[in-house]
């Protein structure tokens, strides 16, 4: 018996579905190439990476840079130099590590202004410096000159400021941790004459009296002002 076995034919539809079955697996091909030529994953690392780097505080408090004030009668420039003076733990950073610190809370700040004695003979300059103590958790301060001011007054008259004759300023973001405290790297000096600003160079500026008369020293850092100003006596 003889014969042709006819070869059976699908239908539109299911040609069809092949068609759209084979579409997707190309599309799906050529996006898998597509994400490994792009990356796309790369870039939103980097970003990440950046702005970690931007909230990574400069440093960890260690010591508190000091004001440049322009030469003055009976003083000499004094800036800020290398060397720690601190009490309590000095944490170090991690590299690359993500700051978890927020800033400061002022109340969780103890700022002290410090004379480097009581009382000051007719040749002696008064020195002064900071403390700082944080009886909170780890925070982040901004410690740098910008942020620092020291007045000195007697009774209701401000004799001196520390703003008034200082010389480029800069900011200083560090971490300070739980229960650190941290002193200025060097004091400051003040050479007994009345400031203003436009008389830093004035070798006539009035000088303050001596003789035993009481002033006080008031001091703030980071916008956090001493608790209470620092009595001395000038001779």
């Amino acid at each position: 018996m003889t014969g042709t076995t006819q070869r059976r034919r699908h239908s539109p539809a299911v040609y069809r579905r092949r068609r759209i079955v084979l579409l997707i697996a190309v599309l799906a091909i050529a996006g898998v190439v597509w994400l490994l030529i792009v990356q796309p994953w790369a870039g939103a690392a980097t970003a990440s990476s950046d702005d970690d780097e931007k909230q990574q505080p400069q440093n960890t408090a260690e010591s508190l840079p000091v004001p440049s004030n322009q030469a003055t009668a009976g003083g000499t420039e004094t800036g800020a130099v290398e060397g720690a003076v601190v009490e309590g733990a000095t944490p170090t950073p991690t590299a690359g590590a993500t700051p978890t610190a927020q800033p400061c809370v002022a109340s969780e700040i103890a700022v002290a202004a410090v004379t480097s004695a009581d009382t000051y003979a007719g040749d002696q300059n008064p020195q002064f410096t900071i403390s700082l103590t944080n009886n909170g958790p780890d925070c982040v301060l901004n410690v740098g000159t910008t942020a620092q001011s020291y007045t000195v007054t007697s009774g209701d008259d401000i004799w001196w400021r520390s703003t008034d004759c200082q010389s480029e300023p800069s900011d200083m973001v560090v971490l300070i941790a739980a229960g650190q405290t941290v002193s200025s790297a060097t004091p400051l000096s003040w050479d007994r004459t009345r400031s203003a600003v436009g008389t830093c160079a004035d070798e006539t500026r009035a000088r303050a009296p001596g003789g035993g008369a009481s002033y006080f020293l008031s001091v703030e850092i980071g916008g956090i002002a001493s608790t209470e100003p620092k009595q001395f006596l000038l001779y």
